[in-house]
């Protein structure tokens, strides 16, 4: 029995309980439905993580990084638990009157889009557990306690997201939305993460797909919900739903996500301008193989460069209205680095030793030339 207690107990497990018992601990009365609800999220990631040791066939469909542990209840309790920390920071601050309440509104709406995201996972591991051919001897098998455990655990953590809203918002219609929101937000990560563990198997174990998965489910509601709030100011004059939870956003995370949108948008753009490059040179003539990859070549270098210099800016300036546009950053690396390609180019045709000057002598100072006017 002890040596049982003492596989159940591990090191890692040992430091995830102590933290979250310390954010319990600190963790005011105002904040009561995000404490229990990180309780019941900490005890079911607990027990789905220890299904999955028992589990004689342990998450087939899933190809996680073999020989590793499967970290589920690191991974769905940090970000929820981080967000919590936060929360109480942010309390404090508001009660000093250092920041305003539509802050520490929108962080709770975000805590309960993260905490739905890891919950949501957990169940879809819970699912594939039960469905597995071979799990006579797994912990849930011998009787249906495991089953009453998740349907209370699922319960009560719906019914804290409910009341939670329910008496903050003291609307209808708001209630309803933010918990269709918070609901996308679980959806969301149960589809990214099969694509994610399925596009990149044996790459990362359970725990860190789901910490990935939630940080990017959640950034990205994050960014929707920020251009939603801004198309809707400029066709509106009055202030929707949106308008009213996004929050005065830092210049970093604007920047931060800015380049993440960019680092999503890429790819599809990429592909749609390769595909329209690879019908228009189908209709005309075959050309050869080297004008074929040199054709890519530039395709791929000039997506890059339209995403990073035209769409991100224009995205970052449209939701934070930045005192310089994010295009003039642009211009004083425009000026170093392309300056002297332009340069060698039209030096390749011209004979500069006749006008007294050394070819890299002249290329080194418009170089610093350009830098000076940088």
């Amino acid at each position: 029995m002890v040596a049982m207690a003492s596989s159940l107990m591990n090191g890692e497990r040992f430091v995830v309980v102590f933290f979250i018992s310390q954010i319990l601990f600190s963790t005011p009365f105002s904040l009561l439905y995000e404490a229990v609800s990180l309780t019941l999220l900490s005890l079911f990631a607990l027990f789905v993580e220890i299904a999955v040791e028992f589990s004689s066939d342990s998450l087939s469909p899933f190809k996680s990084r073999p020989g590793a542990s499967s970290g589920i209840l690191l991974g769905a309790v940090t970000l929820p638990g981080l967000m919590v920390s936060r929360l109480i920071q942010l309390l404090r601050a508001v009660s000093l009157h250092e920041v305003g309440t539509k802050e520490l509104e929108y962080l709770q709406l975000q805590y309960w889009a993260t905490s739905a995201s890891c919950f949501g996972v957990l169940v879809l591991l819970y699912i594939i557990l039960c469905h597995q051919p071979n799990n006579n001897h797994s912990i849930y098998s011998q009787s249906n306690w495991s089953t009453k455990f998740s349907l209370i655990s699922a319960a009560l953590y719906a019914v804290m997201c409910c009341v939670c809203f329910a008496t903050k918002l003291h609307n209808g219609s708001y209630t309803l939305l933010m918990l269709l929101w918070v609901l996308c937000h679980g959806l969301a990560a149960v589809k990214l993460i099969q694509h994610f563990l399925h596009t990149f198997p044996a790459c990362a174990s359970i725990g860190e797909a789901l910490l990935v998965t939630t940080g990017l489910v959640v950034y990205f509601g994050d960014m929707f919900a920020c251009t939603v709030a801004k198309v809707n100011e400029y066709l509106t004059s009055s202030e929707n739903i949106f308008v009213q939870i996004v929050s005065k956003r830092s210049e970093i995370s604007t920047i931060i996500q800015g380049m993440l949108l960019g680092l999503i948008l890429f790819p599809l753009f990429f592909k749609l301008s390769l595909h329209i490059w690879e019908l228009y040179t189908c209709s005309a003539q075959v050309e050869a193989r080297e004008n074929h990859e040199i054709g890519r070549t530039v395709i791929f270098y000039a997506s890059l460069a339209f995403i990073l210099i035209l769409i991100i800016p224009l995205w970052m300036q449209f939701v934070q209205d930045f005192p310089v546009h994010p295009l003039i950053w642009y211009m004083p690396s425009f000026i170093i680095f392309i300056m002297p390609l332009f340069v060698l180019i039209i030096l390749s045709d011209l004979e500069v030793e006749d006008f007294g000057y050394d070819r890299f002598s002249l290329i080194w100072e418009l170089v610093e030339k350009s830098d000076m006017l940088c």
